[in-house]
């Protein structure tokens, strides 16, 4: 008989709850609660028709049958408590991008299976997912117990927004128990929420030896980025009078995390308070090379903004690093900054490009010239 997550039950309670939540959640108009309606149950009779599909499946050939693919360059022995030796065979759905771990016996029963995993939930409310491949894995005892755990990592990319075609992590753990695998929602939460996804080294990191970038998202003073690894960038480290803000401390900086530079700006006061903070690299892996700051009127409101530029890296399609020079540009306002989103589709930067050439760039583009 087929042995599922011990969680299994509670878990498609709650997605499908989540699920119809999220689509009726949205205030409707009384002509339009016909329309959805007909929406909920046509989720729910999609949802259920995925998960009778996927219970179906008892042998390793019957995964492609049932609408999966196997992605066989992930299929990896695993040693376990419950089960003893199987297979990892990790599948996608291929309708929805759903992906599913299948632990399999030499003889091809399936013994076990789970779709926990924190990308599956990505796009919440929704059958389809933008899982584009599995990005890692690595087996690893994360909590001491002497069993091994699964450290996941899948690609994903979404086909519309502002990140539409930008490939980006989901990162994922799961503890291997007395029947089987299971997730802790609060270390996925924290690992894809403050940019502990990068690689299975990083999740390592956090998880099984306490390192965790957490800090650089919910300090309040600079003594506590300092305390805690913080590496100030001093020579781009300044102070300046913002005219709706104060005088402040311009301090850019990173904390290396297994290898990875987290690159991040604050603003700090004469007291040491955090006013302000920005996190220029995206979705980005690691910061190669800061190339500078400008604080600078850009959009020619009389009020300083902020222009960095810098070069990042990333892994690429074939596990190369990519390399790329990228900025932004942070405009001064009444009650803090705001991002821009205009600039950037029109001006590119290139590898030879300065900080000072790139300002003068954002300027001409609100109509003003560069300043000598």
């Amino acid at each position: 008989m087929l042995r599922k997550s011990r969680l299994w039950v509670k878990y498609i309670g709650m997605t499908l709850a989540v699920l119809l939540w999220t689509s009726t959640g949205v205030s409707v108009s009384a002509g339009k609660e016909a329309d959805a309606a007909k929406e909920d149950r046509q989720i729910r009779e999609a949802y259920e028709e995925y998960l009778e599909r996927l219970n179906g499946i008892m042998r390793r050939w019957e995964i492609d049958s049932s609408g999966f693919s196997v992605i066989e360059e992930q299929i990896f022995p695993l040693q376990t408590a419950c089960f003893g030796e199987v297979y990892l065979v990790p599948a996608m759905e291929k309708q929805y991008h759903r992906l599913v771990l299948f632990f399999i016996k030499e003889n091809g029963e399936v013994v076990y299976w789970t779709d926990q995993l924190a990308a599956n939930n990505w796009n919440v409310g929704m059958l389809e997912q933008p899982i584009v491949e599995i990005g890692a894995v690595s087996f690893q005892d994360l909590n001491q117990d002497g069993r091994m755990d699964i450290v996941l990592i899948a690609a994903c990319r979404n086909r519309t927004g502002e990140y539409a075609d930008r490939k980006y992590n989901v990162g994922d753990v799961l503890f291997q128990g007395e029947e089987g695998f299971y997730r802790d929602y609060r270390i996925s939460d924290k690992l894809n929420r403050f940019g502990m996804n990068k690689s299975a080294e990083s999740i390592i990191a956090y998880v099984r030896d306490g390192y965790s970038a957490e800090f650089l998202y919910t300090a309040s003073t600079k003594e506590e980025l300092l305390k805690n690894g913080f590496v100030i960038a001093k020579e781009q480290d300044y102070f300046r009078q913002f005219e709706k803000l104060g005088y402040l401390e311009v301090m850019p900086g990173s904390y290396t995390m297994a290898e990875f530079s987290i690159f991040m700006i604050y603003l700090v006061d004469e007291n040491g308070t955090i006013v302000w903070s920005f996190q220029p690299m995206g979705d980005y892996d690691n910061l190669y090379a800061l190339k500078g700051i400008a604080c600078r009127d850009i959009d020619g409101d009389g009020m300083k903004d902020l222009l960095v530029a810098a070069r990042y890296s990333y892994a690429g399609s074939v596990e190369d690093v990519v390399i790329e020079n990228d900025y932004e540009i942070y405009y001064q306002r009444t009650s803090g900054f705001e991002v821009d989103t205009e600039v950037k589709k029109k001006v590119r930067c290139r590898e030879e490009d300065t900080v000072a050439e790139l300002v003068d760039q954002a300027r001409a583009y609100w109509g003003w010239s560069p300043e000598l």
